[in-house]
């Protein structure tokens, strides 16, 4: 008796998937699958999360993950989404972000809100080669090297740059105040990782000149121990007349 067809498609898919069926990658709870102006959209906003998901499809193009409780974005958290173009990271708890977070994102992100975080500080790193509009106001920001290095190569989101304070963390004087407009106005990359460029033209600097310092210093020694040399062309030259005159006087005695 032959068994049924059923069971044979059956052992037929288990046989030719290694002896077990995949299941399709389900959304986590309080997310969804949207198309917004005929754009695959993948939200997952006040959804309790604590990292980012998996399951997000690749042809995301806008992907909301605010009101959440992410902490930190690792390496290449989006690096599976090639054609993403807007993320909003805003309103969680975000305290550090890996130099690489936005990695494989630099030719499509084109909208980037990190705002109402916990963020005192990032990395340049992580904003290389981006060309996205970048949303960094309401955090308690330190207001360091690190930040100006960011804010001079990023475009900030229109009207968020007034939101970009500096927080308890910050040195006494800038607490409290706007940092945008004292980016212009003070170098704070005078030392650290930020301000490697700026010592290595200092140091630089000061080579060149320990070596000019060591030239004069030569110099000075080299004429120093040759003043006697020096001298003896000069009194040849001061006798050569008295020896010309004591010559004529004897011709004309003659």
């Amino acid at each position: 008796m032959l068994p049924p067809a059923g069971h044979v498609l059956s052992l037929l898919l288990v046989i030719g998937t290694g002896g077990t069926v995949s299941s399709p990658r389900l959304a986590p709870q309080g997310c969804y699958v949207a198309e917004e102006a005929g754009e695959r959209t993948f939200r997952c906003s006040r959804a309790g999360l604590r990292a980012v998901p998996t399951g997000i499809p690749n042809d995301t193009r806008k992907l909301y993950l605010d009101a959440n409780r992410l902490a930190s974005v690792p390496a290449g958290a989006f690096q599976h989404l090639p054609v993403l173009e807007e993320l909003d990271l805003s309103h969680n708890v975000l305290a550090h972000l890996s130099g690489a977070a936005f990695q494989g994102l630099a030719g499509t992100l084109r909208h980037l809100d990190l705002s109402a975080n916990r963020l005192a500080s990032v990395p340049v790193e992580a904003f290389v080669g981006l060309q996205t509009q970048v949303n960094l106001s309401a955090n308690p920001w330190r207001c360091d090297c690190a930040l100006q290095e960011v804010l001079r190569r990023v475009r900030l989101a229109p009207g968020t740059g007034t939101g970009i304070v500096c927080g308890p963390g910050a040195r006494s004087d800038l607490v409290g105040q706007e940092f945008l407009p004292r980016v212009g106005e003070e170098e704070l990359c005078g030392t650290g990782r930020g301000g490697a460029r700026h010592s290595t033209d200092v140091a630089l600097l000061v080579t060149m000149g320990g070596w000019l310092v060591l030239v004069v210093a030569y110099l000075a020694q080299y004429v120093w121990q040759n003043r006697d040399e020096t001298r003896r062309p000069l009194k040849r030259a001061r006798a050569l007349p008295a020896q010309s005159e004591d010559s004529s006087t004897l011709s004309t005695v003659v």
